[in-house]
């Protein structure tokens, strides 16, 4: 309550600019869009003089708002405007612009429309592409508007945006309580340039969580770590516990991730996951202790592929994002080609709200791997930003289980490739639906590997996936768009007729991508057991090449 009571007593002090003049007026504004008057919106608020403007909303105003929230002053006798932002935890920015107001380019047109009983005039002006018609009124001697735009016309009363959204004045009062609560506030926040404040602003509004930050990934025993930071496989995983605030089910949730080569030339398959540690046996104690910890799959072929599968006491991990490090970004750069600027690192950027169940509110292992035998390896950088939404949803409490992963993230421990899709029974799981489950979908994300001619990473390979023994999915992951990363990919080879090597569309993945997952319907299975197979008509090996497939599957359901 007290900390209430003070970022309410800041609000009315950011609303006491205006001058004390006779006539102070309040206009309440309403949004509407193709017509319709949204229910429940917070009113815009506008208090205006002779002297000053400030724009805020009916919360602000009633001291309901929440963190962060924007109050907007325009001081008349420069036309400055000044942005007062208040963050939460006490933290108040402002910054001030004295060229914003002035360089608006507005045309008047003839038109004419009574308002609230007030002739008013029409201009307009183009914003980013959006034409925006405001109608205004010269009659009660001020100015103002419920942003920015027009506030040096008149008295703006209604703005319209591309002739379908209008924010339109609703009331009009005179000299209320409010009227001589209008300056900025005494002592004044903290003035800061524009950019910054833009950017404290906008990081206010959601939920940053570090997890690597330059850490390397590499293949040495040697290499230091923070101590919160493990490293296992020889260096090629490095993984974290994270604690995850507990949010809304319809909040937005993405894993940023930028790498840039510290001495390895080559494009590798990265992956970041969470490991489940509700079972018995978990991948932790692979990663701790040796890969002969986790279970065994088998399917005829004579090879053993350690800890791909769910078991009764077992889940395997589950992926986040599947990444590919483009060929010796940074570290290659001084490899000169005409007319090429090479980038300085890699950028990935992914939404996992779509398994936000599984951590949601929890402490989890969260890990990342690159296979390289490189000493140098490469060098990651890793967070989750977290874009709370409490809005009510009709989406139920998912249901998300990880139910197999053949990507060999312990391939420098001794896991296994992914190449049981040499026979015709590929990968198979057996899984239990709960009592309840329904509108099943498997989150599948797939990519071939083998690197010659005829490897599956360079042949067009069909996926198909059956449930129970019926086939119910099947696609050929593609990607022709390789040559969009050419530049970060300095080390790329290149051939003689004119190609380099990232430029080659390969299955699924480019040298400095990630792969996104692909959504397959399941349905409402019954509950019970069921099976799921995948099926890759998986390249003959040649000498000492073969063909692999990364391919990982996580069920997601609705309660």
């Amino acid at each position: 309550m007290k900390y209430c009571i003070k970022i309410l007593f800041l609000s009315l002090l950011v609303l006491e600019g205006l001058a004390q003049t006779k006539d102070v007026f309040q206009i309440t504004y309403l949004r509407k869009n193709n017509g319709k008057t949204p229910p429940n919106q917070d009113p815009i608020i506008v208090l205006a003089s002779a002297t000053g403007t400030s724009v805020f909303s009916e919360k602000i105003l009633k001291g309901e708002a929440k963190t962060p929230y924007e109050v907007s002053f325009t001081d008349r006798s420069d036309n400055s405007l000044y942005q007062i932002a208040f963050l939460g935890n006490d933290k108040i920015l402002m910054t001030q612009n004295t060229k914003t107001l002035g360089e608006q380019k507005i045309e008047f047109l003839p038109d004419t429309q009574t308002i609230l009983g007030y002739l008013c005039k029409k201009a307009t002006t183009v914003v980013n592409s959006n034409r925006i018609d405001l109608w205004y009124t010269d009659e009660l001697k001020v100015k103002g508007a419920p942003s920015a735009l027009g506030q040096t016309i008149g008295l703006v009363l209604k703005m319209v945006r591309n002739g379908n959204s209008e924010t339109e004045a609703v009331k009009i009062e005179k000299n209320t309580n409010w009227a001589a609560k209008n300056q900025l506030p005494k002592p004044a926040p903290p003035l800061v340039d524009e950019l910054t404040y833009k950017d404290e602003l906008w990081k206010s509004r959601f939920i940053q969580i570090p997890v690597f930050q330059n850490q390397t990934i590499n293949f040495s025993d040697s290499a230091h770590a923070p101590s919160e930071v493990f490293r296992f496989a020889h260096g090629t995983v490095i993984a974290k516990k994270v604690k995850f605030p507990k949010v809304g089910l319809a909040s937005n949730v993405f894993l940023e991730l930028s790498q840039y080569s510290n001495g390895d030339a080559y494009d590798r398959t990265g992956s970041v996951f969470l490991i489940p540690t509700q079972s018995k046996i978990s991948f932790l104690d692979a990663l701790q202790k040796s890969i002969k910890e986790v279970p065994v799959y088998e399917n005829g072929n004579g090879k053993q592929y350690q800890g791909v599968i769910q078991t009764a006491g077992y889940l395997p991990v589950l992926e986040l994002m599947r990444f590919f490090t483009p060929f010796g970004v940074r570290q290659y750069n001084y490899l000169q080609l005409k007319n090429k600027t090479w980038a300085d690192s890699t950028y990935y950027r992914q939404d996992v709200s779509d398994l936000l169940p599984a951590y949601n509110g929890q402490e989890v292992w969260i890990a990342a791997f690159i296979g390289n035998y490189d000493k140098g390896g490469h060098k990651v950088s890793m967070r989750f930003s977290v874009h709370p939404n409490e809005r009510p949803s009709t989406q139920k409490e998912d249901w998300v289980m990880p139910l197999f992963n053949t990507t060999n993230v312990m391939e420098m421990a001794g896991q296994e490739y992914g190449t049981m899709f040499n026979n015709d029974k590929g990968l198979q799981v057996s899984f239990e639906v709960p009592q309840g489950i329904k509108n099943l979908k498997l989150r599948y994300t797939t990519t071939g590997h083998g690197g010659w001619g005829n490897g599956d990473e360079f042949v067009p390979k069909p996926n198909t996936i059956l449930v129970d023994g019926k086939q119910i999915f099947t696609i050929t992951p593609w990607r022709a768009d390789c040559g969009s990363y050419r530049l970060v990919n300095p080390a790329s080879g290149n051939f003689g007729n004119g190609l380099s090597s990232s430029d080659l569309s390969r299955s699924n993945w480019c040298p400095g991508t990630v792969t996104n997952p692909i959504w397959v319907e399941l349905g409402n299975l019954p509950a019970g057991k069921h099976t799921l197979q995948v099926q890759i008509p998986q390249g003959l090996p040649e000498g000492g090449s073969f063909s692999a497939w990364n391919v990982s599957g996580t069920l997601i359901g609705e309660w």
